[in-house]
């Protein structure tokens, strides 16, 4: 089941990148209407500033929030985006740090590798590099990174204890653990198995959700400390109020969108 899921995700997003189109875009490959890729990550916190100042392809319209707007970085700092995709991300976060900082990109998808590759050409980004991985396995070593700004990435996984572990491996003593990510809120005893098993729900952000107490308790068992939720938004079913259709829940749970802090205690 976990590697029919991977191979799963790792299609869809292959495929979102080859027609350079947002989870929500034409072809509908979560199987929703098609706002622009502007639209969707307006409704989730960048700015019209911001989405001008990325590379053209930059915004797949997958984000679920902006941690670099929430991360507070700083000059010189080292950032890692796990789930990198076209870049939006750490093209935002090249900025923020400046010419003596650094951002790496992880992606599993050669094709998303490619396509972000390309942007920062684009935008003659010299501090940005992308390297393909898996975020169960970063290609980066222990101790290198000030913050780790994951977007709507650590729901797809099927281990996600080992995404926290390796996270916080890569972490310099002190550094910041800053994210964007899909959460339950609520009794997940009352959320349908079937809803839980479904690879395209897997895909597209929804099943993989960890309960909001569920990723706490996760992440203070990888080490962390003060780990928090921030709720940015919630997505009730209605589509005013969903991207790619929230599924309908039962009374007492709820699916939103979260920035989750938490650091690496210092030496």
């Amino acid at each position: 089941m976990k590697k029919n899921i991977q191979q799963e995700v790792q299609k869809k997003y292959g495929e979102i990148a080859a027609s350079s189109g947002s989870c929500c875009g034409p072809k509908q490959t979560c199987g929703c209407s098609a706002p622009s890729a502007e639209d969707l990550s307006a409704s989730v916190g960048y700015s019209a500033a911001d989405l001008a100042s990325i590379p053209e392809g930059a915004n797949l319209g997958l984000g679920c929030g902006n941690p670099v707007a929430l991360a507070s970085l700083k000059a010189g700092e080292t950032v890692l985006d796990l789930g990198s995709g076209g870049g939006i991300d750490c093209f935002l976060a090249a900025r923020r740090v400046g010419p003596k900082g650094r951002v790496i990109g992880v992606d599993m998808t050669a094709e998303m590798i490619h396509l972000a590759r390309e942007n920062a050409q684009k935008g003659d980004l010299k501090n940005v590099e992308f390297r393909l991985g898996e975020i169960e396995n970063l290609p980066v070593a222990d101790g290198a990174i000030d913050v780790a700004i994951p977007n709507c990435v650590i729901n797809l996984s099927t281990d996600k204890d080992r995404v926290l572990a390796e996270a916080f491996r890569v972490l310099r003593p002190g550094g910041r653990f800053a994210v964007s990510d899909v959460l339950f809120q609520g009794d997940m005893g009352r959320v349908p198995q079937s809803l839980l098993d479904n690879v395209e729900a897997w895909a597209g952000c929804v099943a993989g959700a960890l309960e909001e107490r569920d990723y706490l308790a996760r992440l203070r068992r990888a080490g962390f400390a003060d780990a928090a939720v921030e709720v940015t938004n919630v997505y009730d079913g209605a589509p005013e109020n969903s991207c790619c259709g929230a599924p309908e829940l039962p009374n007492g749970v709820r699916l939103i969108s979260g920035f989750v802090r938490a650091v690496k205690p210092a030496d």
